[in-house]
């Protein structure tokens, strides 16, 4: 009877989906396109570029299951005893009511999102005048902002100092704790007007108390340079960190690595800030199989790393391109890494 029902499990949907550890790729070489062929992974037109010894490794997690086909429970069951996967709710991968193709079509749009902030981050942090532009993509039904700004305007300023990104204007909201914005802006024909927006109280997925005035944004770049981050098959922003890493490798003489293969993760914005990611264990065990001896994580996902590294893995915490680039120099100088930031120092 115990046999048949352990048989008659294996048939029982789950309401759980497998992470682990997907494919490393390195953002200093070349990927394949979409017919197949090498191409390099990032690709500079209009400056000069320099050869890049050693490897940045940008790291990604595969999902085991969907909505239409859930691991059975022995799946689950020998997922949990293995370190390198995850058994997590279905609900954190698939939201209900958004189909597999639209959560593909979504990563898609994250990742392009990424490459474009990355973009701007490595260009910014070599001097680089990005051209940034902050437009309101749409205006949220009940919105704070809801008869003041519409699709196609611009925010130009906040309270009086210029709007560089879609984050600086939202850490302009919160640092006001709900006062009203002054936000100057122009419309699709240039023309410019002044208007005043009070902030909702919201609470976001974490239960964090959040203000928000109700609009969606995307921030447009005039680059200096013509920079293609060509990676099929890979969705989401977690590569975000990696990209801008590679860019100010490439264009900057002499090897950011020191030779050494270097992975990482995380989201980054145009001003350089590193977010956190999901999967970051997973992430651990893939950058350690591909060889590499060292790993950059956001400082954010700490909680996470502490006593899940790998043996043969060096983990450093980071929370800016800037921090980035300061480990990768102690790095590449064989300096003392026990002096560099680490999850377990920051507990």
């Amino acid at each position: 009877m115990a046999l048949a029902a352990l048989v008659g499990l294996t048939f029982v949907p789950t309401q759980y989906v497998i992470q682990r550890p997907g494919p490393v790729y390195d953002t200093l070489g070349s990927a394949k396109s979409a017919d197949g062929t090498e191409v390099p992974l990032i690709e500079i037109e209009g400056a000069e570029t320099y050869p890049a010894e050693g490897a940045l490794d940008l790291t990604t997690v595969q999902v085991v299951g969907n909505r239409q086909r859930t691991p059975s429970w022995f799946e689950l069951a020998m997922a949990w005893t293995d370190p390198t996967r995850a058994v997590v709710p279905i609900e954190t991968v698939f939201p209900e009511g958004v189909s597999t193709e639209e959560r593909d079509e979504r990563n898609a749009v994250l990742m392009v999102d990424s490459q474009h902030e990355a973009t701007a981050a490595a260009l910014t942090e070599l001097g680089y005048d990005v051209g940034a532009r902050v437009e309101v993509v749409e205006v949220l039904e009940d919105a704070a902002a809801q008869g003041l700004l519409a699709a196609g305007d611009v925010i130009l300023a906040a309270n009086g100092t210029p709007v560089q990104s879609a984050t600086g204007l939202r850490d302009a909201i919160q640092q006001g704790q709900g006062d009203p914005v002054e936000l100057r802006v122009a419309d699709a024909q240039g023309e410019e007007r002044t208007v005043t927006v009070t902030p909702k109280r919201e609470k976001d997925a974490a239960g964090e108390t959040v203000w928000l005035i109700g609009v969606s944004l995307t921030t447009d770049y005039s680059f200096p340079l013509d920079v293609t981050i060509q990676l099929d098959n890979v969705g989401g922003p977690s590569a975000g960190m990696m990209f801008a890493l590679g860019i100010v490798d490439l264009l900057t003489p002499g090897e950011l690595t020191g030779g050494e293969r270097i992975a990482g993760t995380g989201t980054i914005d145009a001003e350089g800030a590193v977010g956190p990611i999901g999967g970051i264990r997973q992430k651990l065990y893939g950058a350690r199989d591909a060889g590499a001896e060292y790993f950059l994580a956001p400082a954010d996902n700490c909680d996470e790393v502490v006593g899940h590294v790998p043996d043969g893995l060096q983990v450093f915490r980071t929370a800016t391109l800037d921090e980035s680039l300061e480990i990768l120099e102690v790095i590449a100088e064989g300096g003392d890494t026990a002096d560099l930031p680490t999850c377990a120092s920051a507990r």
